[in-house]
């Protein structure tokens, strides 16, 4: 709400996935950042995560066109979709348990509208959670880490592969937590076992 009154020219509410829903890469992020999507209203646009995101993207063959922070940019996906496990800006940006739970339907929704998913990538602990939640799998099974690989069932009863990979925030690459090498790595990964198929 404080947004909302403060902001009244940014999107101020729950940010909607971004790519084709015949794609058969998912992306799942955390949540919408304050000054990123949560301003735009498109995933990873308007902040620093989406500079490393998207020309990875772009680099892989998954995006085309010029990315500009902006949501009219021009920029599109290809064979691959965005969304995240927080549908809304959360307090301090950190979400709470119950704003994981409450937005976990929208995931769920997100993945039934795609008929060819057969990857996605969890951009962080939260997002694996979430999704190993959301898939029914036991996170004892399937530990989150950078690099790790998944296989399992997915929602359409069809084989799904999980790529975890930290998060591509500032925080981390400033750290040095993740290098560009070893984002680019998760999405060559991804690349390979998509054309493989």
């Amino acid at each position: 709400m404080r947004w909302r009154a403060e902001r009244p020219d940014w999107r101020n509410a729950p940010v909607p996935s971004f790519g084709p829903a015949d794609a058969r890469l998912l992306i799942v992020g955390l949540a919408p950042g304050l000054q990123g999507a949560n301003r735009t209203g498109r995933p990873f646009t308007g902040d620093y995560a989406g500079h490393l995101l998207y020309a990875t993207l772009r680099d892989f063959g998954f995006a085309r066109g010029t990315y500009e922070e902006r949501p009219d940019d021009g920029l599109t996906l290809v064979d691959a979709r965005i969304t995240n496990a927080v549908r809304c800006v959360p307090p301090e940006n950190k979400p709470t348990g119950a704003e994981i739970a409450t937005c976990r339907p929208f995931l769920v929704a997100t993945m039934a509208t795609m008929p060819r998913l057969a990857a996605v990538v969890t951009l962080g602990r939260i997002a694996h959670d979430s999704l190993m939640t959301t898939l029914g799998w036991k996170k004892s099974a399937h530990p989150f880490g950078h690099g790790a690989v998944h296989a399992g069932t997915g929602p359409a009863g069809t084989p799904l592969t999980v790529f975890d990979s930290y998060h591509c925030s500032r925080y981390n690459t400033n750290t040095g937590v993740l290098t560009e090498a070893m984002f680019r790595s998760v999405f060559a990964a991804v690349r390979q076992h998509l054309d493989g198929r």
